[in-house]
């Protein structure tokens, strides 16, 4: 049998938008091959021991694993719980059939409506689907999408995150519902902002793609390091937002940068191999002789195409102004 695309599966998102209504009504019809399963979603509701579900794919919310917490984070999760408290459940979580241990459940979607269960000590209401790994996260990101907007910085984590699991970066494009050059955004700021720093920071839900590529800068012009920019955060009061983080950091970074980072410096990739980056020039220069002689032959051959190419993604990744 063929392998299906995420093309296949983007009728899912009417599907999860009518996961949480009365039961009542008619499961829509749809010719998307993968949707097989999930048309007779409303029939495959239970209550399932919380004790018996375990986390499943990459991370898609920064509160979930960061070590500041987002204006959400504290304040909506004791809100949520008090809802389920006093007026139950009212939407399903997504969960599937483990595929290593019987009898437990992998949760898709709805972390935060299973933690509230849990503390609770109350079974939670899952919606339970036999789904492939490529089903499983269009369903996450679409019904993450549907209820609540990442923030840039969270969009750029959970696309690494979906790499780091082993997907295509179009894979990556149709979850998030990016282009190319939107996810090249997100990956000059996950290349350049140490994961520990960004964790500080936090979320930063109405910081866009501006102030992020910004801070991504600062770090590749060597203005600031890991342990420059953690000192700085922790200096901050704990009562700021992380938006408000991120901006002190931005600031302090432009007033003072780092101390000794002005001078030339080398870089080696590979042997053979040297880059010289100045104040008013780059150089890089290969030695041909030695062991990557014939990769000095080809690179002479492909240079000027690589440069161009280069050129070509860099003005298309910087001409666009979107947040």
């Amino acid at each position: 049998m063929a392998r299906k695309t995420l093309r296949d599966m983007s009728g899912i998102a009417s599907t999860i938008a009518r996961s949480g209504n009365a039961s009542k009504e008619r499961p829509p019809k749809t010719t998307a091959p993968a949707l097989g399963a999930l048309q007779g979603s409303l029939a495959s509701i239970r209550e399932i021991d919380p004790g018996l579900i375990d986390d499943w794919g990459p991370k898609d919310r920064l509160d979930e694993f960061t070590t500041v917490n987002t204006e959400e984070s504290d304040d909506g999760f004791e809100t949520l719980k008090t809802s389920i408290r006093d007026g139950g459940q009212q939407v399903p979580i997504l969960v599937r059939r483990s595929k290593t241990a019987e009898g437990r459940f992998e949760a898709i979607y709805g972390r935060r409506r299973l933690k509230a269960c849990r503390e609770l000590g109350i079974k939670v209401r899952a919606n339970v689907q036999d789904l492939d790994d490529a089903t499983a996260l269009l369903a996450k990101g679409l019904e993450n999408a549907a209820r609540r907007n990442l923030s840039f910085y969270e969009k750029a984590r959970f696309a690494e995150a979906i790499q780091a699991a082993g997907h295509e970066s179009a894979t990556v494009r149709q979850v998030l519902n990016l282009s190319p050059s939107g996810h090249s955004h997100l990956t000059k700021v996950t290349q350049n902002v140490p994961s520990k720093v960004g964790d500080s920071i936090g979320s930063a839900p109405k910081s866009g793609r501006p102030r992020w590529t910004e801070l991504a800068e600062l770090f590749l012009n060597r203005k600031l390091t890991e342990a420059s920019a953690l000192g700085v955060l922790a200096k901050l009061n704990p009562a700021l937002t992380s938006d408000e983080r991120l901006e002190a950091l931005v600031r302090e970074a432009h007033k003072r940068g780092t101390k000794g980072t002005h001078g030339p410096r080398e870089i080696t990739p590979m042997e053979g191999v040297v880059i010289r980056a100045g104040r008013g020039s780059l150089s890089m220069s290969v030695k041909k002789s030695g062991a990557n002689a014939e990769f000095a032959t080809w690179l002479e051959s492909h240079l000027e195409e690589i440069i161009k190419k280069s050129y070509a993604e860099f003005t298309d990744v910087n001409s666009e102004d979107d947040t």
